[in-house]
């Protein structure tokens, strides 16, 4: 394997890349003006033909640098099931097929987005008609190869898996060796991820021919144009902290990342009570909720999403002004990916950690991950303080409220049991057994 050479840093657009005109002028209609750093080296390495394995953070524009190549080449020598995207979300899933349809809009590209959470019959009919791009999961993709008649993988040219570590983390190993199986050998593959473990090595050797290795992610590091800060508080004060940092920085938009599904929830309510445009997006919500929680928010309707790190990678959100770390995160390479939501593209960002008694050593960690020294966020405790009596009596309301979308979730089941004892009563199974 060889490590790209800095291709020519003077590339001032994407056709000096080598990209064709339909392309370029694509690429500006999506405001994209100047290659990013990865686009800069891996473009040229995928359009001369080789594989290329690449090390990029979120935020830093990879999707053009497989989705272009890959366009180009379907231009070049037009067929249907051309490319495969493995994602490990069903998010980032439809977010790269929209960057493909936008890019490749005027040569009328066709995809399929292939997820879990959506109806397995709707999806067969759609991979029927043969779209030139499929992005997909792999827990469902592997379904498909199994149970979908005459869907098959054999005229894919291209493989593409984004964010590979978080692919494998989530135990996609043996779907992904399954699809590696019955995909061609001839094929060009893209490997993506924003970590090199020693899984990622692993599939690297099973599934690259001599690739060529661009590397945009320096050891652990953010953007330069990001503050980050922290606050140092008893747990039992992140509420009513929470809530004076939303006063104090609003106008902007907020993105709030919590441990559990139940304490994104219950966040929601308690600002929803206190008169924020507040909407959460978690793992429990069908997929049709959280496509419509991701769009209200990306179309400014509300103006802060309270996240569970199940969406904190990879999606392509924006406008966050501001990240806020209300549960720190367990693994310290997910504060990368939570703080990679702002100041993305250039612009500047703020990223605050809600750091509390119980937490001082997960933060030590981050501090050694990311190799620098946080400033204390300033706070008011007076101010603070004075917000108290509200925050209580809004905890108090999102408590009832949550208790009683549990007694509802129960009396529903409750109720589906006694109409199935019903349907079986009606049929006389019961006197025959």
């Amino acid at each position: 394997m060889e490590d790209a050479e800095a291709t020519d840093v003077t590339a001032k657009s994407f056709l000096d890349l080598g990209v064709v005109d339909v392309l370029a002028s694509a690429c500006e209609q999506l405001k994209w003006k100047v290659p990013t750093k990865i686009q800069k080296e891996a473009i040229p390495v995928a359009l001369s033909g080789r594989d290329v394995i690449g090390l990029a953070e979120t935020g830093s524009g990879k999707t053009g640098a497989f989705a272009l190549p890959i366009l180009q080449a379907l231009l070049q020598a037009p067929q249907r099931l051309f490319a495969l995207v493995l994602t490990p979300t069903r998010e980032l899933a439809y977010q790269i097929s929209e960057q493909f349809e936008a890019l490749g809009s005027s040569i009328g590209v066709k995809c399929a987005v292939i997820v879990g959470g959506m109806d397995m019959m709707t999806q067969a009919i759609m991979l029927g008609k043969k779209p030139h791009i499929i992005v997909a999961t792999p827990g469902r993709l592997v379904d498909h190869l199994e149970n979908t008649k005459g869907f098959s993988l054999r005229s894919v040219k291209y493989l593409v898996m984004d964010e590979a570590d978080r692919i494998l983390n989530m135990d996609f190993e043996s779907e992904v060796d399954k699809i590696l199986k019955v995909i061609p050998r001839e094929r060009r593959t893209y490997l993506y991820s924003a970590t090199m473990t020693k899984k990622v090595q692993k599939l690297q050797r099973a599934s690259l021919v001599d690739p060529v290795k661009v590397e945009v992610s320096n050891k652990y590091q953010t953007v330069a144009t990001l503050q980050q800060s922290y606050i140092f508080i008893p747990a039992k004060y992140k509420d009513v902290y929470l809530v004076y940092i939303l006063n104090e920085l609003a106008g902007n938009s907020f993105m709030v990342f919590c441990s559990t599904c139940a304490n994104t929830q219950r966040i929601a309510l308690l600002l929803r009570n206190m008169g924020f445009t507040a909407i959460p997006l978690h793992g429990q919500m069908s997929q049709a909720k959280r496509l419509g929680a991701l769009n209200k928010f990306k179309s400014k309707d509300r103006s802060i999403l309270i996240a569970t790190d199940v969406a904190s990678r990879g999606l392509d959100i924006p406008h966050v002004d501001v990240v806020l770390n209300l549960d720190i995160p367990t693994h310290s390479k997910d504060y990368l990916h939570r703080v990679g939501r702002t100041a993305r593209a250039g612009r500047s960002g703020k990223a605050i950690t809600f750091v509390s008694q119980y937490d001082v050593e997960l933060y030590q960690r981050i501090e050694y991950l990311i190799n620098q020294k946080l400033p204390l966020y300033k706070t008011e405790e007076q101010e603070v303080m004075q917000l108290m009596e509200r925050v209580t009596e809004a905890q108090r309301i999102a408590k009832m409220e949550m208790n009683d979308a549990v007694d509802k979730r129960k009396k529903r089941k409750a109720r589906d049991d006694d109409d199935k004892e019903d349907t079986e009563e009606s049929r006389g199974i019961r006197k025959q057994t």
